[in-house]
C-alpha cells in the first residue's frame, strides 16, 4: 500500500513538472531573441617598428643604447667616427672660399691701379710711335738725297708700323678694363662659388648625421652593430619599437561588418593585466574579405571570410608588449558616422 501511494506521489510530480514546462514554452515561445549588443573579438597587439641607421658609411665610434631600453624622440642613440669627415669638411670650406673671392674679382672688375697702368701703357705706345714716325720721315727724306741706303730707311718706316701696332694693342687693352668684367665670365664665377657652397654644405651635413637620434619616443628591440662595426644606409643599427601608437589587429566576421563603423569605442583586455580595461577607438576597417588567419584564436571557423579591423589603444603606460593576445569587446549600440580618429592608419 506504502509502494503504491509513492508512486501516486511521483507520478504527480511528474505530471507538475511537465505542466510547468509546457506553461513555460506557451509563454516565451513568442518572444523573439534579443539583438547582439556587442562584438567579441579576438587579436594581437601590433606597433610600428623602425629600423635605424646611419644616412653615411663611416665607422661606429659609440653605441649609447642597449636592448630594451626607453629612448625619447631626439635622444643620441649611437655617433660616428669624425676625423675623415671633419677633413673633408675643411677641405670643402677652403675651396668654398677660394670660390667667393674668385667671384668677388670678377665681379668687381679691375682696380683703379690696373686702370692707370693701362692708361700709361697707351701714353708710352704713343710717344714710341711719335718717336718713330719722326725718324721714319727723316730717314726716308735722307734714303732719297742718297744720304743713306735705302735700307735704313725701310728699317725706320717698319719700326713705325710696329709702335703704331703696339699702341692700338695698348689701346685695346685699356677698353679691356674700362669695359670691366663680361656678363658671363661673372655667372661662370657665380656658379663655380654656389657648386662649392654646396659641397661644403653636404660636407657639413655628413658631420651632423655621424649622429644617430631617436625619431620618436621608442624601446629598442635589437642592437645589431656594435663599436667597430662598418655602419652604412643599408645596415641598421638599431631596431625600434615606437610607442606612441598602438593597435590590435582583429577580424570581423560577415555578420559584424556592418554593425561596427570606425570612430566607435572598444574596450582592449589582456591576460596579463586582468581586471584592466585598455580603451580603445575602432580605426581602419578593410574593404576586402580574406580568410582567418591561423595565428587568430577565435571560436569560429578558421576558414571562414573577415574583414580586418584595427583597434587604436590608449596605453600610456606602455603595457602591451607586441604579438600580444588581446580580446577587443565593441559595444554595438553606438551612432554611426563618427569620423575615425586621424591615426587610425597605423
Amino acid at each position: 500500500m506504502r509502494i503504491n501511494i509513492d508512486m501516486k506521489k511521483l507520478v504527480v510530480i511528474l505530471i507538475l513538472l511537465c505542466a510547468a514546462g509546457a506553461a513555460a514554452w506557451f509563454i516565451y515561445r513568442e518572444v523573439p531573441a534579443g539583438p547582439e549588443q556587442e562584438a567579441v573579438l579576438y587579436g594581437n597587439v601590433d606597433l610600428r617598428q623602425v629600423d635605424l641607421a646611419f644616412l653615411i658609411s663611416e665607422r661606429i665610434d659609440s653605441v649609447l643604447v642597449d636592448e630594451g631600453d626607453t629612448v625619447t624622440a631626439g635622444q643620441k642613440l649611437a655617433t660616428l667616427e669624425t676625423v675623415r669627415l671633419e677633413q673633408a669638411a675643411d677641405e670643402a670650406r677652403q675651396t668654398a672660399e677660394a670660390a667667393r673671392q674668385n667671384y668677388l674679382r670678377v665681379k668687381n672688375g679691375p682696380r683703379r691701379e690696373e686702370i692707370a697702368q693701362a692708361r700709361a701703357n697707351v701714353e708710352s705706345a704713343q710717344a714710341t710711335l711719335n718717336n718713330a714716325a719722326l725718324r721714319s720721315k727723316r730717314l726716308v727724306a735722307l734714303a732719297e738725297s742718297k744720304s743713306i741706303s735705302r735700307q735704313e730707311a725701310d728699317d725706320a718706316v717698319a719700326s713705325q708700323q710696329v709702335a703704331s701696332a703696339n699702341l692700338d694693342v695698348a689701346q685695346k687693352q685699356l677698353e679691356l678694363l674700362l669695359a670691366g668684367s663680361r656678363v658671363e665670365d661673372i655667372a661662370q664665377a657665380l656658379a663655380q662659388y654656389n657648386q662649392a657652397k654646396a659641397n661644403l654644405t653636404i660636407r657639413e651635413q655628413n658631420l651632423k648625421d655621424a649622429v644617430l637620434y631617436a625619431p620618436s619616443d621608442a624601446v629598442v628591440r635589437n642592437r645589431i652593430l656594435e663599436k667597430g662595426d662598418m655602419a652604412s644606409p643599408q645596415k641598421p643599427v638599431y631596431n625600434l619599437s615606437l610607442t606612441h601608437t598602438k593597435w590590435v589587429r582583429a577580424y570581423l566576421t560577415e555578420s559584424q561588418l556592418g554593425k561596427v563603423k570606425p570612430g566607435f569605442s572598444a574596450t582592449v583586455h589582456n591576460d596579463s593585466f586582468p581586471g584592466t580595461d585598455f580603451k580603445g577607438t575602432v580605426g581602419f576597417i578593410s574593404s576586402v574579405a580574406e580568410f582567418t588567419p591561423k595565428n587568430v584564436e577565435t571560436p569560429d571557423l578558421r576558414t571562414a571570410l573577415v574583414y580586418e579591423v584595427r583597434i587604436i589603444v590608449d596605453d600610456p603606460d606602455n603595457r602591451l608588449r607586441l604579438g600580444a593576445p588581446a580580446t577587443v569587446t565593441i559595444p554595438l549600440d553606438q551612432e554611426s558616422g563618427r569620423p575615425a580618429p586621424e591615426h587610425s592608419r597605423p
